[in-house]
């Protein structure tokens, strides 16, 4: 890796957690604690190292593609890397901010499509960056069977 790449992955590693500390600020609390969850609910615990994993790992994935921008096709993967950034972080001020629990379900989805989208995309631009996305659309489908379990439980 040339070093007059790094301070373009630092800047993917600053927009994720920033991303990541924005979702953060809404923490699940007492209300989360008193809400009914399935029986596949992974502990609190589990949360923070699985999303600080996934947030570095799309870090590096947009960060692979960004060194490619000038391909055809790059710029708009980028963008759809941007958009499913956004629902990305809208989930947590829905669900933990505003405890609606339904809107957070449907935000869900539609990162799941905005993800899904953004992982084909990397992969026609850069296949490892696509592969880095994997764990995260895994992560993702697993919320939302998790966010529509309690969804239909409360």
């Amino acid at each position: 890796m040339s070093v007059s790449r790094l301070p373009s992955l630092f800047a993917w590693l600053v927009l994720c957690f920033a991303v990541a500390a924005f979702g953060a600020w809404f923490t699940p609390g007492e209300w989360y604690a008193a809400i009914d969850k399935p029986p596949w609910t992974p502990p609190n615990w589990v949360f923070g190292p699985a999303w600080t994993t996934l947030y570095a790992m799309m870090a590096v994935a947009a960060w692979m593609v960004w060194c490619r921008r000038d391909q055809p096709g790059a710029p708009g993967a980028l963008g759809l890397f941007l958009a499913q950034l956004i629902v990305n972080a809208l989930w947590s001020w829905l669900f933990f901010g505003l405890h609606l629990i339904g809107l957070a379900l449907l935000d869900l989805l539609l990162l799941w499509v905005l993800l899904l989208a953004t992982l084909i995309a990397f992969f026609r631009q850069h296949r490892p960056a696509g592969w880095l996305l994997v764990p995260y659309l895994l992560w993702v489908s697993y919320a939302v069977s998790l966010n529509g379990a309690i969804w239909v439980l409360n």
